[in-house]
């Protein structure tokens, strides 16, 4: 297998498997109810929580794998699209590859929202579809900060628009 081949090739697989497992996620396998049937009995015997403080907690735990997953999914799906479109300079970093994963988060968080309407058990908001592009999009500003960091740090002068191609 050629090595540039298998350089865009990695990357994808990593988003292609987070994909799937996004999609197990949304599943009733994963339903508020069955969620709850694990997480009650743990954080009751744990910290003594009583059934109206779980709700809440369980609420901020569901919503924060919404962020945790969405984020992961923006992060993986920039790697793959800076694997596959190159850029013109040897930038680590784009506004393209980033507006694309951002996309591409929105579009799965819309489709999965969609999915989940047509099971019993779950239901598909459009608050959900906002917080997960909102997580795709502070997925890529932590990668850009990241990245003005490290360029900063290593001294590296080249000029700031040569970043953002």
């Amino acid at each position: 297998m050629n090595p540039n081949r298998h350089e865009v090739l990695k990357p994808w697989i990593a988003a292609i498997l987070w994909l799937i497992l996004i999609a197990i996620e949304s599943s009733a396998l994963l339903s508020a109810n069955n969620t709850s049937r694990i997480l009650y009995p743990l954080l009751h015997f744990l910290f003594g929580i009583d059934w109206e403080r779980f709700e809440v907690w369980h609420f901020f735990i569901r919503k924060s794998g919404h962020v945790i997953g969405y984020g992961i999914l923006s992060v993986l799906l920039f790697r793959a699209f800076r694997a596959t479109l190159p850029a013109m300079s040897d930038v680590k970093w784009t506004l393209r590859w980033a507006t694309i994963a951002v996309l591409g988060t929105a579009l799965v968080a819309s489709l999965d929202e969609w999915h989940q309407t047509f099971i019993p058990t779950r239901t598909g908001t459009i608050r959900d579809v906002i917080l997960d592009t909102c997580a795709g999009i502070a997925a890529q500003t932590i990668i850009f900060l990241w990245w003005m960091s490290r360029r900063k740090n290593e001294g590296n002068r080249a000029p700031f628009h040569s970043i953002i191609d």
